[in-house]
C-alpha cells in the first residue's frame, strides 16, 4: 500500500512501518471501502507477527446485524472470538459496543464473560486486549482482539495501548515499551487519531457552513475527494486550510 504523502499536524508519531502504516492507512480510508477488509487482515498478520506479547490476533466486524470475525491469524484466535459471539458478550463486543480498548488482563480471574474464560482458558491464553478501530468516517469499524499466554508481557501492552486513547495518563506513568512492534501499534494509533481529528474538523467546518448532519457532511466531503482525485484526509486538509483563510478586510 503507497504511503500516504500527507502527514497530519498534531502527529506525535515516532516509530515507521508497515503496521503504522495499515493503522493510519485504515483511519484514511472511507468507512465503506472494499478495501477496509484487506487493511484489517493486514494489521492482524502484522500485528500477530511483530508484536511480541501477541500470540493471536484477529478482527471483530458487525456484519447483516451479527459480530463476525473477518481476518484471524489463527484458528485459536477465532474459537475464541465465536465463544462470545455464542455467548453474546465478551471484550471484543465491549470494544466495538464502546469505542474504548477493553482489557483482560487475568482471564482466570474474570466473572463476567463465562464462555469467553472457558474457550480463553482452555486454548492456553491468560490476557486479551479488544481495541477499537475506526476507518474514515471517524465511527468505530472492527474490534482488533490481541490474545497472549504470559499476562505480564500483555500488561505493559494495554498500557500503552492506552496511552493512544487517553493522552492524558501518557507521559510518566507509561514508560516506551522494550519491544518495538508494540511502540509501532501505538505509535499507528496515536497518528490514526491525528488523522482523524483532522477529518472530523472539516466535517464540522462542512456542517456549519451548510448547515447538515454528520452524515451529509462526510458525504460532501467523500464527493469532493472523488472529484478532485484526492484522498479523504487530504481533502479534509484542503478544507480544513481554505476555511483558516483571513476573510477579505480581515
Amino acid at each position: 500500500m503507497a504511503k500516504s504523502p500527507y502527514s497530519p499536524p498534531g502527529s506525535r508519531r515516532e516509530v515507521r512501518g508497515a503496521l503504522a502504516d495499515a493503522l493510519v492507512g485504515l483511519a484514511e480510508t472511507p468507512s465503506d471501502a472494499s478495501l477496509i477488509d484487506d487493511l484489517l487482515q493486514r494489521i492482524v498478520q502484522l500485528t500477530a507477527d511483530l508484536v511480541a506479547p501477541v500470540n493471536y490476533a484477529s478482527v471483530t466486524r458487525t456484519r447483516e446485524g451479527a459480530p463476525t470475525t473477518v481476518a484471524v491469524s489463527s484458528e485459536i484466535a477465532l474459537a475464541v472470538d465465536s465463544a462470545q459471539y455464542a455467548d453474546q458478550t465478551g471484550p471484543c463486543l465491549d470494544a466495538l459496543d464502546v469505542g474504548v480498548p477493553v482489557a483482560v488482563p487475568d482471564i482466570a480471574a474474570t466473572m463476567a464473560w463465562p464462555r469467553f474464560r472457558e474457550a480463553a482458558l482452555g486454548l492456553g491464553l491468560r490476557a486479551s486486549l479488544s481495541i477499537p478501530l475506526f476507518a474514515g468516517a471517524g465511527v468505530t469499524v472492527a474490534a482488533l482482539n490481541l490474545y497472549g499466554h504470559d499476562p505480564d508481557m500483555m500488561a505493559p501492552l494495554t498500557d500503552r495501548v492506552w496511552t493512544a486513547y487517553d493522552p492524558e495518563r501518557t507521559a510518566a506513568s507509561d514508560p516506551p515499551s522494550s519491544d518495538p512492534g508494540t511502540e509501532e501499534l501505538v505509535s499507528g494509533l496515536i497518528e490514526a487519531f491525528a488523522v482523524r481529528a483532522v477529518i472530523q474538523q472539516a466535517l464540522g467546518m462542512i456542517m456549519h457552513q451548510r448547515r447538515s448532519t454528520a452524515e451529509e457532511a462526510y458525504l460532501i466531503l467523500r464527493v469532493k475527494a472523488a472529484e478532485t482525485g484526492r484522498s479523504l484526509i487530504e481533502t479534509a486538509a484542503s478544507t480544513r486550510q481554505h476555511d483558516d483563510r483571513p476573510t477579505p478586510g480581515s
